[in-house]
């Protein structure tokens, strides 16, 4: 009997679909720490994970491995090269939280345009004058940089075209025919996009490329005024520079649901830092998304283990040959 091992919870409908399937077993443990994951792995066939870190010990530490399944698009909690070289594919539930994620991105641009938490708070201290001092944007005509036009940008670009939004996207990997047809303009560079866009919003992977790729130079090139919203990885951003920017006044504001540290410290400089709003990674978390995560992950499983995985939601493809 294959064995399945959940980490962390996800909902009853992914649970129930490996449990009605003859064959499997499925155990399921909190996210904890490292030596109760190694001990659980240890009879695993397949594992699915949220957001604990399976490093290459705790890939090391289940031989009968086959594969292992995100619940979630991000995979840097997972050691791929480790997996890789034991030949174990690594799959992510691809398209289950795109709107999700979209939804909120646009819930955080309009809430960073409207001024909705600075309004909210004055109402709140009695102080009606604020009407008079605080002055909202508006979103039409006003130019949108879009990093990434995978499944979630190409989303979020066509909410802004709908606010008739002027809208720019920087993806070294898709065709600019592919970006034209979709309304927007190609820009072949990053720092041109910066240097034209009055919102910015961040759909990229987190890699060796994009790791800290929004930094203080690139913070120095943004219109005063701009609003940069990250709903994808924490590492995009130096967050030391977004703090300082932030405090000087060069932005209007910001917007991060990811940080390079979660759940933050609490005496992060990014708690005290003006005009930033905070979320604790659930962009593409709602009831909807949840279940469709926890099916897409179980679907992934059994693919896996009876071979019939798609190379789409595979991250380490080169295992299927």
């Amino acid at each position: 009997m294959a064995r399945v091992l959940v980490v962390g919870r996800i909902h009853e409908a992914g649970i129930a679909l490996l449990r009605s399937e003859p064959g499997l077993s499925v155990d399921t443990i909190d996210e904890g720490e490292r030596d109760t994951l190694e001990r659980a792995l240890s009879a695993a066939e397949a594992v699915i994970v949220r957001t604990a870190p399976l490093s290459d010990p705790s890939i090391a530490a289940a031989p009968r491995l086959r594969v292992i399944a995100k619940h979630g698009v991000g995979y840097d909690n997972i050691d791929v090269e480790a997996a890789t070289a034991r030949g174990v594919p690594v799959t992510v539930t691809a398209t289950a939280n795109a709107t999700s994620v979209a939804e909120f991105t646009w819930g955080q641009i309009l809430a960073l345009a409207k001024l909705s938490c600075a309004m909210d708070a004055a109402v709140r201290a009695g102080d009606w004058n604020a009407r008079h001092r605080l002055v909202p944007l508006e979103l039409a005509d006003r130019t949108l940089l879009a990093v990434g036009f995978g499944r979630i940008g190409t989303r979020v670009v066509r909410r802004a075209l709908a606010f008739e939004m002027r809208v720019l996207v920087f993806d070294p990997y898709v065709p600019a025919e592919r970006i034209r047809s979709a309304g927007c303009e190609p820009v072949a560079s990053l720092d041109d996009g910066l240097a034209r866009a009055d919102v910015i919003t961040l759909h990229c992977p987190l890699t060796t490329e994009t790791r800290g790729m929004i930094d203080r130079e690139r913070l120095d090139r943004l219109r005063p005024g701009a609003l940069l919203v990250n709903t994808a990885r924490g590492g995009l951003v130096d967050e030391a520079a977004l703090v300082a920017a932030l405090r000087e006044c060069r932005l209007g504001g910001a917007a991060l649901d990811v940080t390079l540290h979660e759940p933050l410290p609490v005496d992060d400089p990014l708690l005290g830092a003006p005009r930033l709003l905070l979320s604790p990674h659930v962009a593409g978390v709602t009831a909807e998304s949840a279940r469709r995560m926890a099916l897409e992950a179980a679907e992934n499983v059994l693919a896996g283990l009876t071979g019939r995985l798609r190379p789409g939601v595979v991250v380490n493809p080169e295992v299927l040959r």
